[in-house]
């Protein structure tokens, strides 16, 4: 049977891309328009796992991502890096010069600031989603207009690129995280990353001592993202992420944080995807 795995977008979106990269091609996909209609899906067993995307290079955190996986104790049970390439395409046999405006998510419009500003006469669009647009120019047999989107995006609806790589940072990645519901059965052999959020309270040094702990542990701190507490004024969780070698090493540094802070919770304990 196929997995059911959701991901915010179309068919054709970079989160279709990793969903093919971590499970292949036997999959099902359940699109969503939205990362809180992604999170809905799960939550009423519509979908076995969803795609997440949680952080870029260029843009920094998807802090709303943070609260949703938070908020809905949905547990990471592994990650995917993906190199983001944007390809500006559009219908078979149209050319730069017929093109009057482009579509696409907005932050993929921003990644390519620097090629739309050397066409001036462009219309830029935004839109939900850049596989989607891709998806409708297909469809509806848009002339003069074209998307912005992954090349799978072209092979799937039957477009023509125009232009390759119109990034302007041709080293912009995005991190994706999969979750699901349960809680997730890795092996301690397969475990050297994990994703961890506490609360602390605004005194000085109380994340000191813990960043402390992650040193003496030996974890490797390789993000930290705070997020205030909306009932609480003054007071902050913090998302740490840490990789480390040996998993009794991770064993004790939980143990000591769980004792040293509030609201800990263990979002998730995996394979760093970083190869």
């Amino acid at each position: 049977m196929k997995k059911i795995i959701a991901i915010q977008g179309a068919e054709g979106s970079n989160h279709h891309k990793v969903a093919k990269d971590f499970y292949g091609d036997t999959i099902k996909l359940k699109e969503c328009l939205s990362f809180d209609a992604l999170v809905d899906s799960l939550l009423e067993k519509k979908a076995d796992k969803g795609i997440m995307a949680i952080e870029n290079t260029i843009a920094g955190s998807i802090i709303p991502n943070y609260a949703l996986i938070d908020a809905n104790n949905l547990h990471i049970t592994g990650e995917e890096y993906l190199n983001i390439h944007h390809h500006l395409m559009a219908l078979p046999g149209q050319k730069m010069e017929d093109i009057k405006e482009v579509c696409s998510h907005p932050m993929a419009l921003l990644q390519c600031k620097v090629f739309l500003k050397k066409h001036p006469h462009i219309k830029l669009v935004e839109d939900v989603d850049t596989a989607e647009v891709a998806k409708r120019i297909s469809q509806e047999k848009l002339k003069g207009v074209a998307a912005i989107a992954p090349k799978l995006a072209a092979e799937i609806f039957g477009l023509e690129v125009l232009e390759d790589d119109i990034q302007t940072m041709k080293d912009n990645a995005t991190r994706f995280v999969i979750v699901q519901t349960e809680q997730p059965t890795n092996g301690i052999e397969n475990i050297n990353k994990a994703s961890l959020k506490f609360e602390l309270d605004h005194k000085r040094g109380s994340l000191a001592a813990i960043l402390n702990v992650l040193s003496d542990c030996k974890m490797n701190l390789t993000k930290i993202q705070s997020l205030p507490v909306i009932e609480t004024p003054w007071k902050y969780s913090f998302f740490v992420d840490v990789t480390f070698d040996e998993y009794k090493d991770y064993e004790k540094a939980i143990a000591i944080i769980e004792i040293m802070a509030s609201a800990f919770k263990v979002l998730g304990a995996y394979k760093n995807g970083r190869k």
